[in-house]
């Protein structure tokens, strides 16, 4: 229960799914924990859940697309908890299910903005704080997308790709400086994002629900908290010799 304990953390789309569980499990392992989001209200209600059980948790209304949003909610959250240590890069969208030839050039640059920019963003203006704390953390949130083809999602793929190595690039750069950066890379994982899909891409939910099981050899898909203790690992101390990483956690997905 105290992995994290004198830690702060910021989770990007903090308010549901995967960010949601890695809000909850980063405050029960000790975390000082800010949420961020444009979804107001589940932030909201998700911070005073949390509040009322006595852990140190705020929310921010942050646009990941908009820089100057992103910077001035970082810098609060150092301020108002003394310091940064952790930089959860998890909001992302999957956009239209279109392969190259039919998605439209808004389509692809709402993706980018929010999967690719929106890292940039998070990593950029956190960097000054972990350095300042003397070492620190950055997960980015990728996806077995950002691995290998699956099809039909061509602007998501580019985006989870660039995650990948985006991430590579920076656990090179700040290596030195002790801010260690790992990307998670999901297979399918039951959360609203996942619903919404599945929802556009078939009339029979639970059969696609079924269906997008199947293709994993453990036969079902992922739970949000599997995502979410591999980032509480990763920014605890005992992931302090690892960097550049990137952690499949896809049921077998890719072992095949």
């Amino acid at each position: 229960m105290n992995r994290l304990t004198g830690k702060t953390a910021i989770v990007t789309g903090g308010a549901l799914g995967i960010g949601r569980a890695c809000v909850e499990r980063m405050i029960e392992e000790g975390a000082q924990v800010a949420i961020f989001d444009v979804m107001s209200a589940e932030g909201e209600a998700l911070a005073s859940a949390l509040s009322a059980k006595g852990h140190s948790i705020a929310f921010w209304r942050v646009d990941v697309t908009d820089e100057a949003s992103v910077k001035s909610a970082i810098d609060a959250v150092a301020a108002r908890f003394g310091g940064l240590h952790v930089m959860v890069n998890n909001a992302g969208i999957s956009g239209s299910p279109k392969p190259s030839d039919q998605v439209t050039e808004d389509e692809w640059d709402r993706v980018q903005a929010v999967n690719v920019k929106g890292v940039l963003f998070g990593t950029k203006h956190a960097i000054p704080h972990l350095r300042a704390a003397g070492r620190g953390s950055i997960i980015n949130l990728s996806s077995i997308a950002g691995l290998i083809g699956i099809g039909n999602l061509a602007a998501y793929h580019a985006s989870k790709g660039a995650v990948r190595l985006m991430t590579k690039n920076d656990a090179v750069t700040y290596a030195p400086e002790q801010i260690r950066v790992n990307s998670i890379h999901p297979g399918y994982i039951w959360t609203p994002m996942v619903e919404n899909h599945l929802r556009s891409t078939s009339l029979d939910l639970e059969a696609a629900k079924a269906a997008a099981g199947s293709v994993h050899p453990l036969g079902h898909m992922g739970e949000p908290d599997d995502i979410a203790w591999a980032a509480v690992w990763l920014a605890s101390e005992e992931a302090k010799f690892v960097t550049g990483a990137e952690i499949t956690i896809d049921g077998g997905y890719t072992a095949r």
